[in-house]
C-alpha cells in the first residue's frame, strides 16, 4: 500500500506529520495525521487514538487541540483519522449529522452507504496497519478517545475490542445513540430501521454486555447546548454500575474544542498512566 506523507510542522519538540492513502475498505482516498512525540527515536512509544465530532476532519485536533506538548511530556504518539470517507464519488447528505463527516464510526449495511461506509473496520483493521508501521519504536500499547461522535466512537470502539486498549476516555460523547436524535437518524440510514441491529454500535448497551471493560475517563461541560438532548448520560452510568468509570462535569464549559483543549492534559495524563500499570 503506498502512504504519502504530505507534510510535517514541528510541534513542542515533536512532528506533526499528515498522511495520504488509498483505503481499500473505504474505496476512496483517505487522510489522517500522527504526531509522534519529542523522544520518538529514542524510547519505545505507545499510541493513543484521536475520534473527531460530527463535521470535523483530523485537522481539527492537530490545530485546535493543545494536545502536543502533553503527548511529548507523556512520550505518547497520537493517530488522527478523518471522521468518514471522502470524495465525490461517495455517498453524502445536505445536512451536518449525515454522510461526510458524520460516519459514526460504524460498519453501514444499507445502500447507498455501505459501499464506503466502512469505518469499524477501517479503524481496527486497515489503519492500524499502516499507523503502527509510522512509529519507529512502537510499544504495542494503545488507548483511544475522542469527542461527540467521535466520543461515541472511542467508546464503542474500545468495549468491542476491550482486550486491544488499555484505556478510553472522551469529551461530551454520544452515550446512547439508539435513544437520541443525533444517533437515531444516522442508525436509521447507515443500518436500517430494525432497532434491533442498532445495539452491537451503542456504548450504553455494550458496556451492560461486557466482561472486560478498561478504565474510562469522561469530561462533559455543563454548558454545552448538546447535552440534555443528545450526550445525557444517565443511562450509560446505571449500565455501567461497578465498572471502572470516572464521570466528570466541568461547570460552565461546552462544547467546542476550547474545552477539549482546558483539559486534554488530563486526559493523556490518564492514558499514560495506565500504559504505564501494564
Amino acid at each position: 500500500m503506498t502512504v504519502t506523507h504530505i507534510e510535517t510542522h514541528l510541534a513542542a519538540g515533536g512532528e506533526q506529520r499528515k498522511y495520504r492513502h488509498f483505503s481499500k475498505v473505504l474505496n476512496c482516498e483517505m487522510v489522517f495525521s500522527l504526531f509522534l512525540p519529542s523522544a520518538f527515536q529514542e524510547k519505545a512509544v505507545p499510541l493513543i487514538w484521536w475520534l473527531s465530532g460530527l463535521t470535523c476532519t483530523d485537522d481539527n485536533f492537530s490545530q485546535k487541540g493543545g494536545f502536543q506538548k502533553a503527548a511529548s511530556e507523556h512520550n505518547v504518539a497520537i493517530a488522527i483519522p478523518d471522521t468518514s470517507p471522502r470524495g465525490e464519488n461517495v455517498p453524502d447528505d445536505e445536512s451536518y449529522d449525515l454522510g461526510q463527516g458524520a460516519s459514526f464510526y460504524l460498519n453501514a449495511v444499507k445502500t447507498p452507504w455501505s459501499e464506503h461506509y466502512q469505518m469499524y473496520t477501517y479503524l481496527t483493521e486497515e489503519l492500524p496497519s499502516i499507523v503502527h508501521e509510522l512509529i519507529p519504536d512502537f510499544s504495542g500499547k494503545e488507548s483511544i478517545m475522542g469527542h461527540s461522535m467521535g466520543g461515541h466512537g472511542a467508546l464503542m470502539i474500545g468495549l468491542k475490542q476491550s482486550k486491544r486498549f488499555e484505556s478510553i476516555s472522551a469529551f461530551a460523547p454520544i452515550l446512547t445513540p439508539t435513544a437520541v436524535p443525533w444517533g437515531e437518524k444516522a442508525f436509521s440510514a447507515y443500518l436500517g430501521i430494525e432497532k434491533s441491529a442498532w445495539n452491537e454500535w451503542d456504548s450504553t448497551h455494550l458496556i451492560q454486555q461486557a466482561e472486560i471493560v478498561p478504565p474510562i475517563f469522561i469530561t462533559q461541560g455543563t454548558a454545552d447546548n448538546f447535552y440534555d438532548v443528545q450526550l445525557v448520560e444517565t443511562d450509560f452510568l446505571k449500565a455501567a454500575e461497578n465498572k471502572d468509570i470516572t464521570y466528570r462535569s466541568v461547570e460552565g464549559y461546552d462544547h467546542s474544542y476550547f474545552t477539549i483543549a482546558t483539559f486534554i492534559n488530563e486526559h493523556i495524563a490518564f492514558h499514560a498512566n495506565h500504559f504505564a500499570s501494564r
